[in-house]
């Protein structure tokens, strides 16, 4: 009832967009306007059935425009569903996990460190909680944050010690439930009108290369209208027909498809990744994808299945092992015990999970046991540590879990004893187990995990994480695509190296984070050529990793999941978030999200960027190429002083082809064969190199040829009149279509005819559906000022259009497309 009454807990979008600002869209076209102004050319000279034409084409224009705006629309809406942030609520006393939307006030929501707060909240329960208000005040000191119970009067952001979390805040320490007291509009964040999207994204570089191209023909194509237009009416005198001629020019001069395509591949590529379970949040990731030369991968989740099970224990200077299927032996009870009493009530680490795992079916750990407070990890200790309140009086507890040698520190334990330890610890991730040192001991209240007072060491746990059964072929697939894979963990070194070995990884030394530390940024940007594991790595660390490979010209591609990863994700050239398991900060700063955890999933994005650049290089290539044809017979005939040949109707007949030809028909082409056994391109390689420019010219020189060949065979046969420009306009279409099928396949023009897809057939049965239509329909025939058409106009028109399309056979072997530059090393 409150959803409905309050609406969705959402703010307005500012891309999404109705008809209307579509349609003023595409008035703003200069195509459309062109087309206007040849209906109105038309109209004056007293020709209402031209002019209607092109009016109608306008019209068809718009409603080309809105059906791909409405698609892009609905691509978008599944997008932004998937990229929705999920809240933990509690209802009737049952945790659930909802979008962020669905939330409505006096929700019960659940909260972690690392979270972006969705709605304002007052706090009800947690300790040590610490906010980042700035997104609403400015200020980047982080507020604490107190609970209170009953009614909490409003107020502003930026107190301390208050109870109210509010949306957009960021959660950077602690973790608690708070019950929901505004949504939507109605938060703080609703009231400033702001969200957490209304930073405009800068332009990737295609889009400012887009740009640049549009922007240089469009004003070559002015000055040459303006010429025509002002040569055609001095020379005859006939103005309105100069002007006829100046608009037809334009209209052929003119390459308004290069926005389209890159709007339409770039939302489409965004809907292709998501399908292969990769979140686009930027889109200039699209067209990075295949630039990496170097992806820095997480251990646990990414390469292995984040499974973890208890599988190994020391105890007593003992190795105890069973199945990772069993449950563990009562023997090791005490280390599975302890585990649990250093791990959240709720654990969301998998490592938790799986102490929590070991206890069931026991007797609960924390009976009669009330948890006081929880010591998270630190970059000075890598251990957790809770303390509990017993039943008695004085009955605390301090339970302890983690890096061995931070637990040994805890337990204040040298000499002999730490080397036995530290042997089994060898040992043990040698064969390739995660391990944990467990601890505990009777404490005082104040206990902090910088007392004196020194734990009871129990034992070692051995946690197995299998590697996932699909890892070392993806591995093997980035190294036969020149991606150099590097492994960045936490872990044990000789626990991270025996995964690597099982994933493929070999290569390269380990370095950790103590040796990556005594580095200075010289040292470190000359030795990580050589590195493969970087292991015992603090999530800060990943910074110095990040800009020590960059440093070295690699384009780096990085994963992380922590509020501490975000610098990485943000300095990478493609910043790779978890999103099951990743913080809401780091979700923010990536440029990708994973929507399941699973390397795979990000080498299927790779090799998707590369198809999805590929196949914009191609569209691209067809529109340079297409226009040569159409301007030069736009403008052949105006230069021998005949008669314009093309007419605005002409034209705008062929771009009814050309739009879904290159926005439809090249985005669902499939992978080039061996498209991850090529090397990455050049980072910041231009699309239009002067050998695509100029390979792309010739395509255009030589369908210009194929329809001239025919226009003046037609004369040459004495066909006259409109059967000369049916002839014409016949091999005109031909070689368009020839063209499509020519860069279809970047290595060979047959190639693109061996394997039609769908798409492909579509727009062909459609242009010859539309193209019967014009020629066989009396009336239509006489507006497009066409002849009946004969064997012998359709038997040139089909010489003219074959030779062309055989002659780009022969450039395909002569002038090969470039092979994609290799980026720096």
């Amino acid at each position: 009832a409150r959803l409905v009454a309050e609406g969705p807990n959402t703010y307005p979008d500012r891309d999404q967009h109705g008809v209307v600002w579509i349609i003023l869209e595409v008035i703003r076209e200069p195509m459309f306007a062109l087309l206007i102004v040849g209906g109105l050319v038309y109209m004056t000279i007293g020709d209402r059935s031209e002019a209607l034409l092109l009016l109608g084409f306008a019209l068809l224009s718009v409603i080309i425009a809105v059906v791909q705006a409405f698609r892009s629309e609905r691509v978008l809406a599944a997008l932004r569903e998937l990229a929705a942030p999920v809240a933990t609520v509690v209802r009737d006393g049952v945790r659930r996990q909802l979008p962020s939307h669905e939330l409505v006030r006096g929700d019960l929501l659940a909260f972690a460190e690392g979270q972006r707060m969705p709605a304002d909240i007052v706090l009800r329960q947690g300790d040590d909680i610490e906010a980042d208000e700035s997104l609403l005040t400015g200020e980047s000191t982080p507020v604490a944050k107190h609970p209170a119970a009953g009614v909490v009067a409003p107020a502003r952001p930026g107190g301390e010690d208050t109870p109210l979390l509010y949306s957009g805040s960021l959660v950077v320490r602690g973790q608690g439930f708070g019950e929901v007291v505004a949504t939507g509009r109605r938060t703080e964040l609703g009231r400033l009108g702001q969200s957490l999207e209304s930073i405009v994204e800068p332009p990737g570089g295609l889009t400012l290369e887009f740009r640049r191209i549009v922007g240089f023909m469009g004003m070559a194509a002015l000055a040459v209208c303006a010429t025509t237009v002002l040569f055609t009416g001095l020379a005859h005198g006939a103005w309105l027909q100069a002007v006829l001629a100046g608009v037809a020019l334009g209209m052929a001069l003119l390459p308004e498809e290069f926005p389209l395509v890159l709007t339409v591949f770039t939302v489409m590529g965004a809907w292709r990744l998501s399908q292969v379970g990769v979140l686009t949040r930027r889109a200039t990731a699209i067209e990075t994808l295949g630039a990496a030369t170097v992806l820095c991968t997480d251990k646990t989740g990414t390469l292995t299945e984040n499974r973890m099970r208890l599988v190994a224990a020391w105890l007593g200077g003992k190795l105890i092992e069973w199945p990772a299927d069993g449950p563990p032996p009562a023997s090791v009870r005490p280390i599975a015990h302890v585990g649990r009493l250093a791990s959240a009530e709720h654990p969301f680490d998998p490592m938790e999970r799986a102490f929590h795992e070991a206890c069931e079916g026991w007797s609960a750990a924390q009976d009669g046991l009330a948890s006081l407070r929880l010591y998270g990890l630190t970059p000075q200790l890598m251990a957790v540590s809770q303390v509990w309140d017993g039943p008695g009086a004085g009955d605390r507890l301090v339970a302890a879990k983690g890096a061995p040698e931070a637990i040994l520190r805890l337990c204040q334990l040298g000499g002999d004893a730490a080397d036995e330890v530290l042997a089994a610890v060898e040992d043990m991730a040698q064969r390739g187990l995660r391990v944990l040192a467990v601890a505990q001991a009777p404490v005082a209240v104040d206990w902090t995990p910088d007392d004196n007072t020194p734990l009871d060491f129990i034992g070692l746990a051995g946690l197995a994480d299998p590697l996932r059964a699909d890892a070392a072929a993806a591995v093997a697939e980035c190294r036969a695509a020149g991606v150099r894979v590097v492994m960045i963990t936490g872990d044990y070194p000789a626990t991270a190296a025996e995964i690597a070995r099982q994933a493929g990884l070999s290569d390269g030394a380990v370095l950790t984070g103590a040796e990556l530390a005594a580095l200075g940024d010289e040292d470190l940007a000359r030795q990580i050529g050589d590195v493969g594991v970087f292991a015992r790595i603090l999530p800060e660390q990943k910074l110095r990793i990040v800009q020590a490979l960059q440093a070295r010209g690699e384009v780096v591609a990085m994963t992380g999941d922590g509020v501490n990863d975000a610098p990485a994700l943000k300095a990478a050239d493609i910043g790779i978030a978890m999103g099951s398991r990743g913080a809401d900060v780091a979700r923010a700063a990536a440029d990708l999200v994973l929507l399941r955890d699973d390397f795979t999933a990000i080498v299927a994005a790779m090799r998707l960027g590369r198809r999805i650049y590929d196949n914009l290089n191609k569209a691209s290539g067809f529109i340079l190429a297409v226009h040569v044809p159409i301007a030069g017979l736009a403008l052949a005939p105006l230069l021998a002083g005949f008669p314009p040949f093309l007419l605005p109707a002409h034209i705008a007949f062929i771009e009814m082809i050309i739009d879904p030809a290159c926005s439809i028909v090249f985005e669902v082409e499939p992978a080039e064969p061996g498209v991850m056994r090529r090397p990455p391109r050049a980072p910041g390689a231009p699309l239009f190199t002067a050998a695509r420019v100029v390979r792309h010219l010739a395509q255009g020189l030589i369908g210009l040829a194929g329809a001239l060949g025919a226009y003046f065979a037609a004369g040459a046969l004495d066909l006259r009149g409109d059967a000369v420009r049916t002839t014409a306009f016949l091999a005109l279409i031909l070689v368009v279509l020839g063209l499509v099928i020519a860069n279809r396949s970047l290595r060979s023009a047959a190639a693109g005819l061996a394997r039609p897809t769908p798409a492909l057939v579509a727009v062909a049965a459609t242009a010859a559906v539309a193209l019967s239509g014009v020629l066989l329909v009396a009336p239509l025939r006489a507006l497009f000022h066409f002849a009946a058409v004969g064997p012998l106009v359709i038997g040139v028109a089909l010489a003219g259009g074959g030779a062309a399309f055989a002659a780009l056979q022969v450039l395909a072997v002569v002038l090969p497309e470039p092979e994609p530059s290799r980026g720096a090393r």
